[in-house]
Parts: C-alpha cells; structure tokens; sequence
C-alpha cells in the first residue's frame, strides 16, 4: 500500500517510473513519439522512465481515468519493472489518484504535479520561488482529501472525557484553513511585485521599443538572446531551463536599439494557475511591442508546439485585458504585440525541401539558426530579422507638429529621444514640435496615456497589414 509520507511529497528524484496515457479521439500528442515530452518532462524532473503504457478509449473511467483492467495490467507492469511511481500524461482527480494509487500500491503523479516539481526545482529568485509555491498551493487546495490521510477527529481534553466527545474538527479543515491562509498571503505579496513589475515596464516601454522572445520550451529562445545581445541568458538543451525574464539593449544599427527580453518556454496542457501565477514573470512579453515566436522546425512536433504558444498566448492577453479593466486607472489599453514566426535550427532540417514546406505554410516566416556565426552575428535570416523589427520599431515615418502640456514632461523626453526634432515653437503652458516620427511610436505615447495633439494624426495610423510578418 502507498504510504502517507509517499503522498506528502511530489518528488520524484532518482525514482523509476512508469508513464501512462489514455488517447481520447481529440488528444494532443506526437504520433511518432507518444511520450517523448512527457518521458522529457519526467528525467528533467530527475525519474527514471523505465515503462510506458497506452490506452484508447472514446472517454475516461470515471473512477480510474484508465479501465480497471488496464489499471490492473499497469500494477503487473510497475511490479514486473520494479517502478516505484506513475506519470500520467493528463490531470487526474483526486478521487482517481487515490483510486489508482490504491490499486498499483504506487505514487501515481499527473502532468500538472510533475510541471510544477520542475518548476520548484528550477526557481532560484524569491518571485519566482513564491510564484511556484502560490501554483503548488492552487493545485493541491482542492485535492487535500486525496494528498492527506490524518483525517481523524481533533477534540480537547483527554479522550472520552465529560464535554469533550463533540464533533471537534476534522485535519482535513485545519490543513485547508491553513493553506487558504497562505494562499492570500502570497497572492498579497506577489500583487505587489506585480504592481512593481507593471510599472517598470510600462516605464520601459515610453523610453524604448520592446520585442520579447517566446516560444515552446527548449526551441533555442536562450540561444538566440544571446546571439543577439551580450544577455548571458542561462542556455540548456533540455525543457524549463529558463525560467525568469532577461531584458538587455539589441543594436539595430543606425542608432536604433531594442529592449529584447528572454522568457519562460510554454509547453502544452500548462496547468491554468501556472500560467496565472507566472504572470508577473511574463510581464515583458504581455506588454512588449513586438513578439518573436522560436519553432524548433526540426522537432517532429512544431506544428502542434506552434498551436500551443498560439493558444497561451491567447490566454495571457486575455487576463491582462481582464486584470486592465480592472485597475481602471486611465490609461488605455495597450494593442497586443505584432508576432513573426522564426524558424529556428533550420541547419538541422534534412533537406530544404522540409523547409519549403514550412514556408509554403507560413510564407511570412524567417528562417535561422540561433547559433552565432563566425561574425558572432545570427547564422541565417539575421539581417532579414533586423530590418523587420527596425521596420516595426518605427512604423511609417511622418512630419508633424505634436502639442504637449509642458507639464507632461515624459512625453516631451520621449519624443526628443526617439524621434527626429525638427522644430520646438513655446506657447502657453504647451510646447509644439515638430518632429518626424514613426506611426507606431505614437501609438505607444496614445496607449501610455500621453496628453497631446497631433496635427493631421488621422494621417499616422497604421494601416492593415502592414508589413510585419505573422
């Protein structure tokens, strides 16, 4: 039988394990490796896989997720290969992790919990080591019945004394009190940092352009950081190896620099309050200018990896519409950023032909390589990607005469800093320059909450399609 001190904990370090998947008609994975990512995910966690096994069903046993049958057959295996726990590729219930551990007499873990140990195991700064707890409490709040076996009755005095035989209260109540308790309180101390980080980067983004990388995990977005700024981004051929944002200048040339800055990887299924917990985190790309997705085109997945990053990123815009609506503190809306697709590790693609089939798909992407070149410059597609993002961080280039209160002195830096001046003409209590500036730029000083009046603004509005490649 599973013991309580097996349930206490969801490390997995140096233990052998079993992986299982029930295929429903509508699952998501690679056909040509069923488990690669989740058999990734479990060594990252520091397991060791030593069995898979698969069921097909139209829909999961409410009690088991898999068949009994099936659980059975996974008990025979666990037995047979001297496995101490099982990886679930799904989120299993409470009720079906106490099920099937009852059954196996082993720890059974679901993709979620195993997310969330590598995750732990990876936090190193104090943010993201209370993001990660706040994520495990998120998890666990609701399966404390299933975790937790001391749910014996708590009273006072010696046992079977007078007034003393009443219900009292359960374990089970205390622990969920206790972690409610520590939920508000971290959830407290990340709004602040969230506030903070909100801040500095709406900050930022007046001052200067921001692009952020993102992408699956391990697509090589550390890499091309790197190549591209002197970031010293932690770089690893393995998932979750970054997992706190990098911001440094990149040198567009002419006087042009970016804000660049690296991001956590994505990965599919994240847990919901993962992703909500590490909001703060992906400050800089939910409010970055400009997105660069990195595809690992030479994974046998990309194009279910690309759905992903797609979809998450759907996601986090939604909450910072719905977290914006909510300050009400009068600035506008920012627009969510432009994306380009970057083909990455092109070089390890078989043949070309494999590549014009991921242009024939995505005919605005720009293949590279996020390896250096000789040059220390980016091997493929690297000037392509230059004047694209030069282009985006200008937009269409106009001469007009912008009117600021003397008072909003912010924008008055901005303009100075990131436009051409042509002209200041002082009047009262306003200044008008005229200056030559990019469409895009004004929109960033308009969604910043920049009190001024163009002369011929209906002329600066960027128009459909304008140029940037999705």
């Amino acid at each position: 039988m599973t013991t309580k001190r097996e349930r206490e904990t969801i490390d997995v370090k140096a233990e052998r394990a079993v992986v299982a998947a029930l295929r429903l008609p509508d699952s998501r994975y690679d056909p040509a490796d069923p488990f690669g990512e989740l058999r990734a995910l479990a060594e990252q966690a520091g397991a060791v896989v030593v069995g898979e096994m698969t069921q097909r069903l139209d829909r999961p046993v409410a009690g088991t997720y898999m068949g009994g049958g099936k659980v059975e057959e996974l008990k025979g295996l666990c037995d047979r290969l001297e496995a101490s726990v099982i990886i679930f590729d799904h989120d299993l219930s409470p009720r079906q992790i106490s099920k099937i551990e009852e059954i196996t007499e082993r720890k059974v873990l679901d993709r979620s919990e195993l997310i969330l140990d590598i995750f732990a195991s990876r936090a190193t700064t104090h943010e993201a080591k209370l993001q990660v707890e706040l994520a495990q409490l998120e998890y666990t709040y609701p399966r404390l019945r299933a975790m937790w076996d001391h749910l014996e009755r708590i009273v006072g005095g010696s046992p079977g004394g007078v007034g003393t035989r009443g219900p009292g209260e359960q374990q089970l109540e205390i622990d969920r009190r206790l972690v409610q308790k520590r939920k508000l309180a971290l959830q407290a101390e990340l709004r602040g940092i969230q506030a903070r980080k909100r801040r500095e980067v709406r900050a930022r983004r007046m001052d200067h352009y921001t692009v952020g990388i993102v992408g699956y995990t391990n697509a090589g977005k550390s890499t091309l950081f790197n190549t591209l700024t002197a970031g010293g981004a932690y770089a690893d051929d393995r998932l979750f190896a970054t997992l706190m944002t990098r911001t440094r200048d990149w040198d567009l040339g002419g006087g042009l620099k970016v804000m660049l800055s690296d991001t956590v990887g994505f990965v599919r299924d994240l847990p919901h309050n993962l992703i909500a917990s590490f909001r703060a985190t992906l400050e800089e790309a939910t409010h970055a200018d400009l997105l660069l997705i990195v595809l690992d085109v030479a994974d046998a997945a990309a194009e279910q990896h690309l759905k992903t990053v797609h979809e998450t990123l759907d996601d986090l815009f939604r909450e910072v519409r719905e977290s914006e609506r909510r300050l009400k503190d009068g600035a506008e809306p920012a627009p969510e950023p432009e994306r380009i697709l970057l083909l990455n590790k092109v070089d390890r693609l078989r043949d070309n032909a494999e590549l014009l089939v991921w242009l024939g798909k995505h005919e605005n992407a720009i293949p590279i390589s996020a390896l250096p070149g000789e040059d220390g410059g980016l091997l493929g597609g690297g000037i392509a990607l230059a004047d694209l993002v030069r282009q985006a961080a200008r937009g269409e280039i106009r001469e007009l005469d912008i009117t600021i209160p003397l008072g909003d002195s912010r924008t008055i830096h901005t303009i100075e800093n990131r436009a051409e001046v042509v002209d200041r003409t002082y009047g009262d209590g306003v200044v008008t320059i005229r200056a030559r500036i990019g469409a895009r730029q004004l929109d960033q000083l308009r969604s910043a909450g920049a009190r001024m009046t163009i002369r011929g603004e209906e002329a600066t509005r960027p128009r459909e399609g304008w140029g940037l490649r999705t």
